[in-house]
């Protein structure tokens, strides 16, 4: 299956990939294809993952607004709320081809714990006309808001895409030996591959996009202030801090090595609260993991004063590679491997990134991200009251400080390590299947549960 960066950095909203961005979008693909004028009811069964930490992830809301006809990448976050209201004040859901549906939160959507075989976050919809069933799917959201649905499940889950790429690699030791055969870096490989579907025009125009997202997300985020929704009453942190780094009260705050740390946090947060939030942001490579890679391009854009497009077009790429790597051979969903999947997979991406505009050698920028993956690897998934503020925000902010550490031990070396990249992929994979269930975005055991014990 080919797979463009482009599907790893999608800008959306908050404050789930796999919860919110990936529902949608199958939701929308559902409602388009119930063609039939006479169809005038939708069930939706949420199941596993989905069910279970649905509510914080605004689940329920994501299918409305995607059987709606709405994209993550296009809806307005303010619009959700009033229309949502109005649904629930008796007027109609209006689907993409012009059916009017009485729909009800209450009684059309089901909250159904149990796992599907295939992947925990499924979602079965069923269109009626009257009394008759005229459609039904089921659909698998798999992290980062890729989804399949049952069809292709029954196929292991292969995508149909066989696009063929002139660099194809499935493995880090297969994207090493392409680099060194070609004598090309990471980024220049990657930007070859991209080419097979857009231009190279297209391609840098697109990634400066993303990159423009992701830095209205920290801004957004440094300009809020106030508290999460969800009930957990959590303050929002990331002005609080921004005031406090720019105009310092104590000593010890004045710049300092320590002081260049706390600006990686600060991005982080800045990014996390507006996921949280349910605004808009990039998924890099998920929702839950949004805040790492922008954090650490934003601290390299701070303190590198030669900065540039150019850096912002490899840092991606190259990220997009470990990604590519890590959803490939294990997981990208905190629901399938907990949180080594999303926090650590963009630790991981982060670090390479840094390492390649930092002019490490493509065994430095492999050993970078094998150092971020290896350090958060067993790290569970477990949201307290399934939503994505407690751990999930200042774990962000711990990961990019990480990522920035793991390139530069990397870059003081000469790429030779003991383990392997494909080795600690593989490990995060074998990890998430012994992991058991409660630790894997369910809300059901660790902080989740102690976090309220009396």
């Amino acid at each position: 299956m080919a797979i463009s960066v482009f599907d790893l950095f999608r800008v959306g909203i908050g404050p789930s990939s796999s919860h919110t961005v990936g529902p949608m979008r199958a939701a929308r693909e559902f409602a388009l294809s119930l063609t039939d004028p006479g169809v005038d009811r939708v069930r939706v069964t949420l199941r596993g993952s989905l069910a279970a930490t649905g509510v914080g992830h605004g689940t329920d809301r994501a299918v409305i607004m995607g059987l709606a006809g709405e994209t993550p990448e296009a809806i307005d976050p303010d619009s959700i709320d009033g229309r949502l209201e109005a649904l629930e004040a008796g007027e109609p859901l209006r689907l993409p081809h012009g059916q009017s549906v009485a729909f009800s939160r209450r009684d059309d959507i089901r909250w159904d714990d149990s796992c599907l075989p295939f992947h925990p976050n499924a979602m079965e919809l069923t269109a009626c006309c009257g009394e008759r069933e005229v459609a039904s799917n089921t659909f698998y959201s798999l992290g980062g808001g890729f989804y399949v649905d049952q069809a292709t499940a029954d196929r292991d889950g292969v995508d149909e895409d066989a696009t063929a790429l002139p660099y194809a690699f499935t493995s880090a030791a297969e994207l090493l030996a392409l680099c060194h055969e070609h004598e090309m870096c990471i980024s220049q490989l990657m930007l070859a591959n991209e080419r097979v579907w857009r231009d190279e025009a297209e391609i840098r125009r697109s990634l400066l996009h993303i990159w423009s997202a992701m830095r209205e997300s920290i801004d957004n985020g440094l300009a809020a202030g106030g508290h999460l929704p969800g009930g957990l009453n959590v303050r929002r942190r990331a002005r609080q801090l921004h005031e406090q780094l720019l105009h310092p009260q104590d000593q010890r705050l004045i710049v300092t090595s320590f002081s260049l740390m706390d600006w990686v946090n600060l991005f982080a947060l800045a990014v996390n609260e507006e996921n949280a939030a349910g605004r808009r942001m990039v998924t890099a490579p998920t929702n839950g993991a949004a805040g790492i890679v922008p954090a650490v391009l934003a601290y390299y854009f701070k303190f590198e004063p030669d900065a540039s497009d150019d850096d912002v077009v490899n840092f991606l790429l190259t990220a997009g590679a470990i990604g590519i790597l890590c959803k490939t051979n294990a997981s990208i969903s905190g629901a399938e491997v907990g949180c080594q999947g999303e926090v650590g997979s963009a630790c991981a991406m982060a670090a390479a990134g840094l390492a390649e505009v930092l002019g490490g050698s493509v065994d430095q920028v492999e050993n970078a991200a094998e150092i971020g993956l290896e350090h958060n690897l067993g790290l569970t998934c477990d949201p307290v009251g399934g939503l994505v503020q407690v751990p999930c925000i200042e774990r962000n902010a711990i990961a990019s400080v990480k990522a920035i550490n793991a390139a530069r031990m990397a870059m003081h070396g000469d790429g030779e390590h003991f383990i392997s990249l494909d080795k600690v992929i593989r490990t995060m994979r074998d990890t998430g299947r012994d992991m058991q269930d409660k630790y894997k975005e369910t809300s059901k055991g660790g902080l989740a549960v102690n976090a309220i014990e009396c």
